[in-house]
């Protein structure tokens, strides 16, 4: 049994990675500033907690509806790498590899999605200087640095996956 949970939750994982990739590759073709915007963030999020909680879900079907806090949170935690995974090395192949100047018109987007958001709040022309060289300064493609939001986010979703692990949990009454 735990070999078809694995192999279900890897299939779950690269059906999110397939995802995530398919919005950056279709972002890059169309308009890179999509990769900018703050509720396309907040959709693929949404997407990628609601593909871990059906793996989830899977998984404690392939088990006979009951799953133990370990197996769901494996269930979870396994697509989450796989798919976050698969969209990281997209990310490093595109802005590292294929088209380096990409990044940098991203960061130019960014800027200035960032100076407009600023001078809606009414944000002091100080700080506004002072983000725009913090982004200036920092190049979020690089390999370096999207191996370490890939690792921030392990942990982020690794939180929520304890939470959905103890949602989804279930013992089998007729065992032990």
């Amino acid at each position: 049994m735990e070999k078809s949970l694995r192999s279900s939750a890897v299939q779950y994982g690269l059906y999110i990675g397939l995802i995530l990739s398919t919005f950056t590759i279709v972002s890059y073709a169309i308009n890179l500033e999509l990769l900018t915007k703050w509720w396309l963030g907040i959709i693929l999020f949404l997407i990628i907690v609601i593909m871990g909680i059906v793996s989830t879900a899977k998984a404690k079907s392939l088990l006979g509806g009951f799953i133990s806090f370990k197996q769901a949170f494996s269930a979870w935690f396994i697509t989450i790498v796989v798919g976050i995974g698969i969209s990281t090395a997209v990310n490093i192949l595109l802005f590292n590899v294929i088209d380096p100047e990409a990044a940098e018109m991203i960061k130019q987007a960014t800027i200035e999605a960032t100076v407009s958001m600023m001078e809606n709040f009414g944000t002091p022309q100080e700080a506004i200087d002072q983000a725009i060289a913090e982004i200036e300064n920092t190049n979020q493609f690089a390999i370096g640095n999207l191996l370490q939001s890939l690792a921030f986010q392990f942990i982020f979703y690794a939180v929520i996956g304890l939470i959905v692990a103890l949602v989804m949990k279930k013992s089998d009454p007729d065992a032990a």
